[in-house]
């Protein structure tokens, strides 16, 4: 299913494989294909299965989107009227899709829920002009800033790579009041899918202070993750990252870079991902809901648990982390 035309990173294979390794979820394919014939189209899915959030199909967690890949007309509307039987039929909370692009109600037979803001680099210009196409102040003269200090980057995705990552990503987590997900998690990732996986650090004399990890697929790279220290920010550490993953990008053969989703609220990112010089769509998700509904699931995400975040040593912020995020999907 990852070689459909829409697929994405979060189709591949690993980053199923990631998921059940991590987190137990059980992958599962619904295809209008036959027994015995080659799996042409489907909507994948993970069941997540929670004493505390309940059972649901998601497709798929922690996914910033992930559309369904169907052949022809109807495709959908058959799969889903499926899926509503079925959710019925075993008492599931709720069954959810996150498609990038809108999908019509008569073809999907679901209700619109969460939207977001997701944002796309083109990268298919000379690299002048993609930098010429950034924020004057909020990039180019922080990229400048930040070869002044002499800041570098490195690429890699080892153990070394996956620690550096995770270390800053407690501290910036902590500082935004949210859990942060697993070690393991971000170790599976790298283990199920190889080199699609990258880490790039931003060391200053030698010390990692901004990090990202992105996931490559075909000629897309999604910029899944980042985190620094916010003591080098105006050293620029975030914006000349990247500037080194638009300059990679470009000697990759990378026409365009996923830059994933932002609450519609959040106006920090929204502005830098603005100024990156990226485009940006409105992207909704949509589910189906038998039943009266609880508030289980998004409470688990609701600001008062953020107050949690502040208080918790670092060995019970990771575990909280690895509890919590099993239960979320």
């Amino acid at each position: 299913m990852d070689r459909h035309p829409q697929a994405s990173a979060f189709h591949e294979k690993g980053w199923l494989e990631a998921l059940s390794r991590t987190y137990g979820y059980k992958p599962v394919v619904f295809t209008t294909a036959r027994p015995c014939q080659p799996l042409n189209d489907g909507i994948v899915f993970c069941r997540v299965s929670s004493w505390i959030t309940g059972t649901r199909l998601v497709s798929l967690p922690f996914a910033d989107h992930c559309d369904p890949l169907l052949e022809g007309q109807g495709g959908n509307a058959q799969i889903v009227e499926f899926l509503r039987k079925e959710c019925d039929q075993r008492r599931w909370r709720y069954l959810e899709l996150r498609p990038s692009s809108p999908l019509r109600h008569d073809e999907c037979g679901l209700n619109p829920g969460i939207s977001y803001w997701m944002h796309e680099l083109d990268t298919t210009g000379s690299l002048d002009e993609v930098f010429h196409r950034m924020h004057k102040n909020s990039f180019r003269r922080k990229i400048a800033r930040a070869e002044r200090e002499h800041i570098t980057c490195q690429v890699g995705n080892s153990p070394q790579f996956v620690k550096e990552f995770y270390r800053l990503l407690l501290v910036t987590r902590r500082r935004h009041l949210l859990l942060p997900h697993p070690r393991n998690w971000f170790r599976n990732l790298v283990a199920a899918m190889g080199d699609k996986v990258q880490i790039r650090l931003a060391l200053k004399d030698g010390v990692a202070v901004g990090a990202m990890l992105t996931l490559r697929h075909r000629s897309t790279i999604t910029y899944k993750y980042g985190c620094s220290d916010e003591r080098w920010h105006k050293a620029g550490v975030m914006p000349y990252l990247f500037w080194k993953l638009i300059g990679d990008a470009k000697t990759s053969n990378i026409s365009r870079i996923d830059l994933g989703r932002t609450d519609l609220d959040n106006d920090g990112l929204i502005r830098f991902k603005d100024r990156l010089g990226a485009t940006r769509e409105r992207m909704t998700y949509y589910r189906y809901a038998p039943g009266k509904q609880s508030k289980a699931v998004e409470q688990w995400q609701a600001s008062k648990f953020r107050n949690l975040c502040s208080i918790l040593p670092d060995t019970l912020f990771t575990t909280a982390g690895s509890v919590v995020y099993r239960h979320i999907g």
